[in-house]
């Protein structure tokens, strides 16, 4: 039996070998994860909410079932947790905003009755961006989620505490929330893998919406394997969710396994290489060398970019409007004034701009005829200073976009994409690597990053925070 201080460094697909094989129970790792909450929660304040005693319940749940013969599959008895703006019956979902500190859903999103049904152990639920309107992870009614590699830092967001928790193995795994980014900054941010799957193979039913138009859940995993076995769980059609889009079922697991000597990657140099600061420039540089090495060879390639926010502020405004009359005061102000900006965005120029939106995404298929995937780095920068950003609020939002700048695009088009560690700044902060494939193709994204993965060693670093802590 591995020994209770190791649990925590193990992937999602170490510790369900080791349950499968009963060598560790769930109820270890549950212990396990709940003591290192506990341990590192003042320090990072990744969580809002700790379900201790669902948690080990369901654990204990899980033993019984696995010891009766009852195995239903990897993440049965995995301790995983969930970004607070996923509803889970019983416990509360704040989106990290005053204005639903009480709020209590009655029903499970539809992602978290998939993951029950795979046998999954729920944690709690974790910080974000307050609503998810931000890419800082900085403004939350909770306080800021700080960065397990370096505390002074921020983590990325929206999806701050998700990260932050699978980055300090508070958790084996966390879902999150994706519109701009908010999946694949914070993976990149924390030195973890981050996937936004294509648009629609996810329900985003029982999920706080930000603008639907754009919105993605996802998983967020230390490795790419894990990050497969989530979306097996989550994945499929939901005829609850009017987003929701039929595909053919895909063994993502599986997919990991096929070679990629075949495969022809674009280079997405215009608009994403820009400006980039000079340590992810090196890191994504060494990064190319090897994806050469692994298939069919790179080219520039290229892809429209479409940074118009009409559908989305008045998506947002939209959902919000109904709690802004009596409970406005309720919001952080910077979120209040980023919901306001939508308000005066007339019927006409919303549907004006959500045609063009689905134009694009039609043609979004095409940018594949000459690759099969394409390449970029996640973010143009690694994670801020975050005194600095609390110091000056009024360019919050301006640092914020610069971060979200190269992964915004995949969302207006609904592209599969997901971020992997691929190196390091001098300063020891994590850099992504992005790549992306053409809608449906997921497998493919994760095949390629599994490769990659297997060829370097950045994913198998420990962040600073757990190695002081043990």
């Amino acid at each position: 039996m591995a020994p209770a201080p190791d649990l925590c460094a193990l992937t999602l697909s170490e510790a369900a070998s080791l349950v499968r094989a009963r060598k560790v129970s769930p109820v270890e790792l549950t212990q396990a994860c709940l003591r290192r909450i506990e341990k590192l929660g003042p320090a990072l304040n990744a969580f809002i909410t700790v379900t201790s005693e669902l948690a080990l319940e369901q654990a204990r749940a899980a033993e019984r079932e696995i010891a009766h013969g009852r195995y239903r599959g990897p993440l049965h008895g995995i301790p995983i947790a969930l970004k607070d703006l996923i509803d889970t019956a019983g416990v509360r979902t704040t989106a990290a905003s005053a204005l639903f500190q009480d709020r209590v859903p009655t029903e499970d999103a539809t992602v978290v009755r998939r993951l029950k049904q795979a046998g999954a152990v729920l944690l709690g639920k974790t910080n974000l961006h307050e609503f998810a309107y931000g890419g800082s992870g900085t403004v939350s009614y909770y306080g800021a989620v700080r960065n397990p590699w370096a505390l002074e830092h921020i983590a990325g967001g929206s999806s701050s505490g998700s990260a932050a928790a699978v980055a300090a193995g508070m958790c084996f795994a966390a879902l999150g929330t994706d519109t701009a980014g908010s999946i694949r900054l914070p993976a990149a941010c924390c030195g973890i893998v981050g996937l936004k799957p294509t648009y629609g193979l996810v329900s985003g039913r029982g999920v706080i919406p930000l603008s639907r138009s754009y919105d993605h859940v996802g998983p967020m995993t230390r490795n790419v394997r894990d990050a497969a076995i989530v979306l097996q769980a989550i994945s499929g059609y939901d005829a609850g969710d009017v987003t929701s889009r039929e595909m053919p079922e895909e063994n993502y697991v599986a997919a990991l396994d096929a070679g990629t000597s075949s495969l022809r990657l674009g280079i997405v140099r215009q608009y994403f290489f820009d400006d980039l600061e000079p340590d992810v420039v090196a890191a994504i540089n060494n990064a190319l060398q090897v994806l050469e090495t692994l298939t069919a060879g790179l080219s520039d390639a290229s892809m429209p970019i479409d940074t118009d926010r009409t559908v989305q502020s008045a998506e947002i405004y939209a959902y919000h409007a109904q709690f802004l009359g009596e409970h406005a005061g309720l919001y952080q102000p910077e979120t209040l004034r980023r919901i306001q900006r939508g308000e005066t965005i007339s019927a006409k120029d919303y549907i004006l701009k959500r045609s063009e939106l689905e134009h694009l995404r039609r043609g979004a298929a095409d940018l594949f005829c000459d690759y099969d995937l394409l390449v970029t780095p996640t973010s143009p920068a690694p994670a801020p200073w975050l005194p600095e950003l609390q110091a000056n609020p009024e360019d919050l939002r301006r640092r914020e976009l610069v971060l979200l700048r190269n992964t915004r695009p995949f969302n207006v088009l609904g592209l599969p994409a997901v971020s992997v560690p691929c190196g390091f700044t001098g300063a020891g902060l994590p850099v992504g690597l992005q790549i992306a494939a053409a809608p449906g193709h997921d497998a493919r994204v994760l095949q390629l990053a599994h490769a990659y993965e297997q060829a370097t060693e950045w994913h198998k670093n420990n962040c600073r925070i757990v190695e002081l802590q043990n």
